[in-house]
């Protein structure tokens, strides 16, 4: 059945948002102790409390909810997953002018299809000979696509969702760009999809601390002051920061009676906007309507932790296939030094045909949000004029 591509404004039902302000109204928060402001142990008591206070008794979701339709041009269809059936898919097309590159943007967890919010209009105006045509799908499982109930829904059926809407959007060859599982995510379908991904940028690089620590010992060129300080993040991270990576690829179905709790969901990825981000200046609105979209997602807010436990039980020889060399697109490496996984530059030159990289002064693990000009930067000198991929743009221009 080829379903049609359907024009989809938000619109919650009152009667979930009446829930969440009811749950919120009877939440209890732990005793105060003397760290409970500390974030080395985790979300902090003062900010979780005045952000739960605001959230059911000031935050206007309606506000959000409005102004994410008037800026995002947003549709839903059907995919058919191999193995999964249909999947109800939504997704942000957003047109450049003619001559356009199609550029699949692909997020993670705990974003969404906002993340490409401030880039859309970068993007889409152009820059530098080069302008683009935006998909940015809800991922399965995430936001307003739809769920997925059976075993198994791994990094290549994630690969092929998202490969299939730009298929039906006529977009036969397009290239991607993608961060935390959307960078994952964006390999796979480089490794799946090579005649119709040409190229992709990617904002983390994922590497293991053993294959980190080995690939240090061995390269003969000294590490320059922001490779160091990458290698340091990435070892603090490991240490203090992925205790929520393996909950999430071991048990996600426990930690979902908590995700079920609209404080549980607050604090869970309130942390991440923090320690993840460079002394980003959340305000209060943005915080909630990240959280919001997690706590009104279609499939509901504990879906989204899942594709931990599938990436971790996958193949583990395909999956190890997607931090390997990839033949087939080009690639380009923007990394922000406040990310959660920061290998040396020549590690990431073991990945694919590199023909741009950049590392930033600034930013963290939400490039897309926190330093939208310079990572839309980053595309337009990839794929414009002169540009390492700028003939493989000018090649598939819409």
């Amino acid at each position: 059945m080829n379903s049609p591509i359907t024009p989809y404004k938000i619109s919650i039902p009152d009667s979930q948002i009446s829930t969440l302000h009811k749950k919120l109204s009877v939440s209890s928060f732990p005793e105060e102790v003397d760290f409970s402001d500390d974030w080395a142990y985790g979300s902090t008591l003062k900010d979780v409390k005045r952000l739960a206070k605001y959230w059911g008794n000031g935050f206007d979701w309606r506000a959000q909810e409005a102004k994410i339709n008037e800026q995002f041009p947003q549709f839903t269809t059907k995919i058919e997953v191999e193995g999964f059936g249909e999947i109800d898919m939504h997704l942000v097309h957003q047109k450049g002018k003619k001559g356009s590159v199609p550029l699949l943007f692909v997020h993670g967890w705990p974003g969404s299809f906002l993340e490409v919010g401030k880039m859309l209009k970068l993007l889409t105006e152009g820059k530098n000979g080069v302008s683009f045509h935006v998909v940015a799908p809800s991922l399965p499982n995430f936001g307003f696509s739809g769920g997925v109930k059976g075993k198994g829904f791994d990094l290549s059926k994630y690969a092929e969702a998202v490969h299939k809407v730009m298929m039906k959007l006529g977009y036969e060859r397009y290239v991607t760009q993608g961060g935390d599982w959307g960078s994952e995510i964006t390999r796979a379908i480089g490794l799946q999809y090579p005649k119709h991904c040409l190229a992709s940028n990617i904002n983390l690089i994922e590497i293991s601390l053993d294959t980190l620590s080995s690939f240090v010992s061995k390269i003969k060129t000294p590490l320059t002051d922001q490779e160091k300080a990458g290698v340091e993040r990435t070892h603090w991270f490991n240490k203090e920061g992925s205790g929520y990576n393996i909950l999430q690829g071991t048990k996600p179905h426990t930690l979902s009676f908590a995700l079920r709790d609209p404080l549980s969901l607050l604090s869970w990825i309130f942390e991440k906007l923090h320690d993840w981000t460079d002394s980003y200046p959340w305000t209060d609105d943005e915080i909630l309507t990240w959280v919001s979209i997690y706590q009104f997602s279609r499939a509901g807010p504990e879906s989204s932790v899942r594709i931990y436990y599938e990436a971790t039980h996958m193949d583990q020889n395909l999956k190890a296939k997607y931090w390997q060399f990839i033949e087939g697109p080009k690639l380009g490496l923007s990394y922000f030094p406040r990310d959660i996984n920061l290998p040396p530059s020549e590690y990431g030159r073991t990945l694919g045909e590199v023909v741009f990289e950049r590392r930033h002064e600034s930013g963290g693990h939400f490039a897309a949000w926190e330093r939208p000009e310079e990572l839309a930067g980053d595309l337009f000198e990839m794929f414009g004029e002169g540009g390492g991929a700028g003939e493989v743009g000018r090649g598939i221009v819409q």
